[in-house]
């Protein structure tokens, strides 16, 4: 018989952006003055209709997401294309504009970062006093966060199992960060490669970042939040921190509003782009947490260091990865005894998506699975020519991109 799928299913999604100056392409630390230029004052967040623009942790990254989750999410890619536009037109007046992809090329953080100074400021100042947020995996990195909703345990539990065992292969997807500070890290996707120590100082906020198996809300609590705050208390005796967001595993239970957010995908270089990477992972998710290819007792019980093994071999090569793991292909119904994680991706998606699904995303969707994700497409583009002249150039056609609605192309 086949499962319910949760009951609340419509699509959260948050995109991340820098905001860069338009001929030099360095940050520019305005979106202060960008959100108060819309809103007449020093705000946090201003709703546009369906969508919102909202501040982050520093001056020049600015997130824009739907203010309610929407049940048809082939209608999200064109109303945030059209935003974007409508942003970067505030922006030229400030002679500035939005750039796509997970990091900034050459940004010093240690150097240019600006933390936000208005509303909340407290926590932003608590966040750098105890983690230091002056360096990549704080101030330099830009994300989709995909949010998954659950009505109650059950579906919770389910939910959680079915995440857990995508995470390892996102970056195969979606990784856009391989480089920084003008040079090839070694890493496809060198966010990720940042983010996996970026709050270790409290190790019990992170984990492994793939996270452990957990079947109830009650669980959650007693083995990841509480610990977390206790942990954290002795550098945060004012509780500015003690909050559930405090948690920055690859998926985190947001209950506040009963979701599960997935943080382990690279923005990409323009809505289409980012959104058919959602909806390949939304449909992936419901495949595995349907238990079409495995129970809910086989999939958590998968060791979270196995997972962790091909994360860590993802966030280097992202799709061109070779699979070993024969109880993580058996689960996924893999029918050999290894792979790319592309060969991955291409069976998860022929086996979670009908015709009539993948049609809307089809071209979108080859240019992915055929070219590699968009940190393949950068690096083929600046061919070792890492001067700066060179990634302006490059990046430069990425914000042109963004502004576009086009994906980024590099065949050779």
């Amino acid at each position: 018989m086949k499962a319910v799928l949760p009951a609340f299913s419509g699509y959260g999604i948050e995109l991340e952006y820098m905001i860069v100056d338009r001929e030099s392409l360095s940050i520019l630390p305005i979106a202060d003055e960008l959100l108060h230029m819309l809103a007449g004052e020093y705000v946090t967040e201003v709703e546009c209709g369906r969508l919102a623009w909202s501040n982050e942790l520093v001056l020049h990254l600015l997130e824009l997401k739907n203010t309610h989750p929407e049940p048809n999410i082939e209608s999200l890619p064109p109303l945030f294309q059209s935003e974007i536009q409508r942003i970067n037109r505030e922006l030229e007046s400030m002679h500035a504009r939005l750039m796509p992809s997970a990091m900034h090329p050459w940004m010093n953080p240690r150097v240019e970062t600006r933390l936000w100074p208005h509303d909340h400021a407290e926590i932003y100042r608590a966040y750098d006093r105890i983690f230091d947020c002056k360096r990549h995996g704080w101030a330099n990195l830009q994300s989709m966060h995909l949010n998954m909703p659950f009505a109650d345990d059950t579906e919770f539990a389910r939910l959680h199992a079915a995440i857990r065992l995508v995470l390892p292969i996102l970056p195969a997807l979606a990784a856009s960060s391989p480089i920084a500070e003008g040079h090839h890290t070694g890493f496809l996707d060198d966010r990720l490669e940042n983010y996996l120590t970026h709050q270790m100082k409290i190790p019990s906020t992170m984990g492994k970042v793939v996270p452990d198996t957990i079947t109830s809300r009650a669980m959650y609590e007693t083995q990841i939040l509480n610990p977390m705050y206790r942990e954290i208390a002795t550098l945060d005796s004012e509780g500015v921190l003690q909050h559930e967001w405090l948690n920055v595993r690859g998926a985190v239970a947001r209950f506040m509003r009963n979701a599960i957010e997935i943080r382990l995908i690279d923005v990409q270089e323009c809505p289409a782009a980012d959104l058919v990477i959602a909806a390949v992972v939304h449909d992936s998710v419901h495949a595995l947490y349907d238990q079409q290819t495995a129970s809910l007792a086989d999939q958590q019980a998968i060791s979270t260091d196995s997972l962790v093994k091909i994360l860590h071999d993802c966030i280097r090569d992202a799709e061109q990865t070779r699979i070993t793991d024969q109880e993580y292909l058996g689960l996924m119904d893999f029918p050999a005894q290894y792979c790319e994680a592309r060969e991955l991706w291409q069976h998860l998606i022929a086996s979670a998506m009908s015709e009539q699904k993948i049609q809307p995303w089809q071209d979108a969707l080859t240019i992915i699975l055929e070219q590699g994700p968009l940190a393949r497409r950068i690096l083929r583009a600046v061919d070792q020519d890492f001067s700066q002249a060179r990634l302006k150039t490059v990046y430069r056609e990425l914000c042109d991109c963004l502004h576009e609605g086009r994906q980024f192309l590099r065949v050779s």
